[in-house]
């Protein structure tokens, strides 16, 4: 006769059984649409963001800022040597490889190189230095909270740790880190991905993918975490600080009902043209406000080299464009765009996708957000500086 503990017991492991198998499936799922995604968005050599499928030229040219990349190398050449030797072999690629643009948001993508899950505490740490290095203190800590903010989406999951953690993000390094040489490293996981490139002293941070969901950790063990509410706030009181006729023009939109991004993963071509009102028909208040905006998602690199890039968005001020979608009451759910010849940045409250359980009638709201920044005309993942230093010396 079998005793019912036993039957018990049979039965545990039946469910553990098959939740192994489901689980299995699920990772040979994601590897299938992670294939698929990558097919479809590396099918076209990459252009960059253009607004008529032709890149603007003489943008952006090899020089010196002034600006010393050598902490980030050396945190960078730390972090390789603190490595096993199979780690470093799926760590590191060739400068020009594909690897650059095969990241993307959705927690099921399949990412390459070391994640810090499997890092030991060694590991992680020249890992966090290499983005203490590469980052600002305020670019270092939205990364940090967004990592932490993945553990409570797991949280609010029924404790689904293995889809949502902190520790879920994985880096790579392209090219051999050198002071005179291309090279660059990229963090990529679920609203977390940093490309950053290196010439000499110069650095390309983009595309940078930032958000979460929630956006506000309103329990567990991360309570009280919240990011981009700054960006939030002021994207909307730059809206609202438009006359009636500029926001006549700023406008393009005024109901928000679904996603609006238009340049997040395998979005590297796409042809966007200008919309919304250009920083020509501003005051100079209004410019000086939208200098600060656009200061706020720039501010995320280190102080000298966004100084460096903020001089470069200045120069293009007057054709820098900004648009909006949804309304601008102070509750508002809304999508905002800041567009000129060297800069793209999206922000956009998202519908729920892991809360979903939470809101039933599937509309963006402020708990999910997304924030993407690019480098149009062909600049992204520096692309433009890498082609200019191959015309001068042959590799």
């Amino acid at each position: 006769m079998i005793r019912p503990n036993y039957l018990i017991y049979l039965s545990l492991i039946t469910i553990a059984t098959l939740a192994w198998v489901l689980q299995a499936q699920n990772r040979g799922g994601w590897a299938d649409r992670s294939r698929q995604a990558e097919n479809r968005g590396l099918a076209e050599p990459f252009k960059g963001i253009t607004t008529n499928g032709e890149a603007e030229e003489g943008l952006y040219e090899i020089r010196t800022t002034g600006v010393s990349t050598e902490p980030v190398r050396q945190a960078a050449i730390a972090f390789l040597r603190a490595l096993s030797s199979e780690q470093r072999d799926r760590t590191t690629f060739p400068v020009d490889d594909p690897e650059w643009r095969k990241w993307m948001n959705q927690h099921f993508y399949v990412r390459q190189g070391v994640g810090f899950d499997e890092m030991d505490s060694n590991q992680r740490e020249a890992a966090f230095g290499l983005m203490k290095a590469s980052l600002s203190a305020n670019g270092l800590k939205l990364s940090r909270d967004i990592m932490n903010l993945n553990r409570t989406l797991g949280e609010l999951n029924n404790d689904d740790f293995e889809q949502y953690n902190e520790w879920l993000y994985w880096i790579t390094v392209m090219g051999e880190p050198s002071k005179t040489e291309p090279w660059g490293w990229q963090i990529d996981g679920h609203h977390l991905i940093i490309n950053y490139f290196v010439l000499g002293d110069q650095v390309v941070m983009s595309p940078v993918f930032v958000g979460s969901e929630p956006v506000i950790a309103e329990s567990g063990k991360f309570e009280g975490t919240k990011i981009l509410q700054v960006e939030q706030g002021k994207g909307l009181e730059f809206v609202q600080g438009l006359n009636s006729q500029q926001q006549l023009t700023a406008i393009i939109r005024s109901d928000k009902t679904r996603n609006n991004n238009l340049t997040e993963a395998f979005k590297d071509n796409v042809v966007l043209d200008y919309a919304g009102i250009p920083g020509s028909e501003l005051n100079a208040e209004q410019k000086g406000d939208l200098i600060d905006l656009i200061g706020l998602y720039v501010s995320n690199m280190r102080e000298g080299h966004a100084k460096v890039r903020m001089d470069e968005v200045e120069a293009h001020l007057e054709r820098t464009h900004f648009a909006w979608i949804g309304d601008t009451s102070d509750d508002a759910v809304f999508y905002y765009r800041i567009h000129s010849p060297v800069i793209l940045i999206e922000f956009d409250h998202q519908a729920p996708v892991g809360l979903r359980q939470y809101y039933p009638d599937r509309r963006p709201v402020r708990q999910h957000v997304h924030v993407v920044v690019r480098t149009p005309n062909g600049n992204d993942y520096g692309k433009d500086l890498l082609r200019q230093h191959y015309q001068k010396h042959k590799h």
